[in-house]
C-alpha cells in the first residue's frame, strides 16, 4: 500500500492542490478539505441553511481548505443540499480558491448529458476549481428516486459503468468508452479544461471501478467504517495509470466535532446524533437544537444505534481529535481527509473547522490548513 501523492506520469496529473513529498507523519503530508450537507436545523428555513453554509466555505478557504465538496440528499427534512451543480456555482462564486465540487452527484438520478453539461459550465466559469464527484446510490428513498428520473429504469448498479463510461466521453476525458451515440455530442462547445472527476464510494464496488478507470476515489468512512481499509486496498491493488493519474489517489471522509473541551464537543454533536436516531427508525427530521439535544431521555435503543452504527464520529478536544484523524489516515493511507461536521448552529460549526485547522498545522502540516 503505498503512502506517496501521485506523481505526473505520460501527461497525467495528480489531483488538483495535492501535496509534494512524503514525511512521516500523516498531518504533515495530506491536505485537508470539507464535506458540506447545509443542515436544516430546527427553526431555520432552507435559505438559512444554504447561507449558512457558503459562509462555512468562505471559512474553509481563509483557513486553508483543499476542497469545499456539498452533497446530493433529495426528500430529507434535515439537509437542504439538493442540487449540487446549482449550489458549487454559488459556493464557487462566494470564494475564490479553494476548489469546489459535488461530494457527489449520484448519477443514477441524473442523465450523463445533463450533468457533464452542468459540470462542464462550472468549469467554463471556474477554471481549474470543479471537481465532479460520482456516486451510484440514490441519495434518497426508491420513490423520490424514480420521480428524479420519471421511470425505475437506469437506477440499478448494473448501469453505473455505462453511465459513467458515457459522462467521461462528453467531458472529453479520454478512454471513456461511452456510447456511440453520444461520442458525437460534447458538454460544451469549446473546451479548454474540464472538471477534476472523483468516484465515491462506501464498498469495494466504487473502488474497483475507480481502480480501473484510473480515477481518484473518495471513500465514505463517515458512515462505512468498517469497509474503509478492505476498499483501499481494493482500489490500489485495481489501479490503472491513466492520462488523469498516475498512480492511485484516495481521500476518506470522516465526521468531526471539535471544540474547546471534550465536554463541549459532546455537546455539539448530540443534536446530530438525535437526528441520526430520528432518521435510523424512520422518522427523518431537522437537526434538533441543543437546548431538545441536552434535555432527550435516551433510550437503550437509541444508544444502541449510537454506540453500533456503521460507523462513528471523532469527537473531542484539539488533542484526542488530532490523535485519532492521524490514526485514521495511517491506517488508510490515505492522501487526502475530508471532514463533515452537522452541528444546529453556525458558529459551533465554524468553531470546529477552525479548531481542526489549528491542531492540524500544530501537528507539522506543511501543505494543509492554515489558521488564520
Amino acid at each position: 500500500m503505498s503512502d506517496s501523492t501521485p506523481q505526473p506520469h505520460s501527461g497525467a496529473s495528480s489531483p488538483a492542490g495535492s501535496p509534494s513529498g512524503s514525511p512521516a507523519d500523516p498531518a504533515a503530508r495530506i491536505p485537508l478539505s470539507v464535506l458540506e450537507l447545509a443542515p436544516v436545523g430546527e427553526g431555520q428555513t432552507t435559505a438559512e441553511a444554504l447561507n449558512a453554509a457558503a459562509t462555512v466555505a468562505e471559512r474553509a478557504e481563509k483557513l486553508g481548505f483543499r476542497r469545499f465538496w456539498v452533497a446530493e440528499h433529495h426528500n430529507m427534512p434535515g439537509v437542504a443540499s439538493t442540487s449540487p451543480g446549482v449550489f458549487v456555482g454559488h459556493v464557487a462564486a462566494r470564494t475564490s480558491s479553494i476548489r469546489v465540487g459535488s461530494g457527489g452527484v449520484m448519477l443514477p438520478n441524473h442523465p450523463p448529458l445533463v450533468v457533464a453539461e452542468q459540470f462542464a459550465m462550472l468549469e467554463a466559469l471556474h477554471p481549474g476549481r470543479i471537481d465532479l464527484g460520482i456516486g451510484r446510490a440514490p441519495g434518497t428513498d426508491p420513490a423520490t428516486a424514480a420521480a428524479l428520473r420519471r421511470t425505475k429504469e437506469g437506477l440499478g448498479a448494473e448501469d453505473f459503468p455505462q453511465e459513467l463510461a458515457d459522462l467521461l466521453d462528453l467531458l472529453g476525458i479520454e478512454e471513456g468508452g461511452g456510447r456511440l451515440a453520444l461520442r458525437r455530442m460534447s458538454a460544451t462547445p469549446v473546451a479548454t479544461s474540464a472538471p477534476e472527476v472523483w468516484l465515491l464510494g462506501s464498498s469495494g464496488y466504487s473502488a474497483q471501478v475507480a481502480g480501473m478507470l484510473g480515477l481518484p476515489f473518495a471513500f465514505a468512512h463517515h458512515f462505512s467504517a468498517a469497509n474503509t481499509v478492505p476498499a483501499m486496498e481494493l482500489y490500489r491493488s485495481t489501479f490503472r495509470p491513466s492520462a488523469r493519474l498516475a498512480e492511485p489517489y484516495a481521500m476518506v471522509t470522516q465526521s468531526v466535532y471539535l471544540a474547546d473541551t471534550a465536554e463541549e464537543a459532546e455537546a455539539i454533536a448530540r443534536p446530530a446524533q438525535l437526528a441520526q436516531v430520528s432518521l435510523y427508525t424512520g422518522r427523518p427530521r431537522r437537526t434538533p437544537t441543543p437546548e431538545e439535544a441536552a434535555a432527550h431521555e435516551w433510550t437503550d435503543a437509541e444508544l444502541r444505534i449510537i454506540e453500533q452504527g456503521p460507523s462513528r464520529p471523532t469527537i473531542g478536544d484539539p488533542k484526542s481529535v488530532l490523535a485519532e484523524l492521524i490514526d485514521l489516515v495511517s491506517a488508510t493511507g490515505a492522501n487526502e481527509l475530508m471532514v463533515t461536521t452537522m452541528t444546529h448552529g453556525l458558529a459551533e460549526r465554524l468553531r470546529s473547522f477552525e479548531l481542526l485547522a489549528q491542531a492540524w498545522s500544530g501537528g507539522g502540516a506543511q501543505d494543509g490548513p492554515r489558521a488564520g
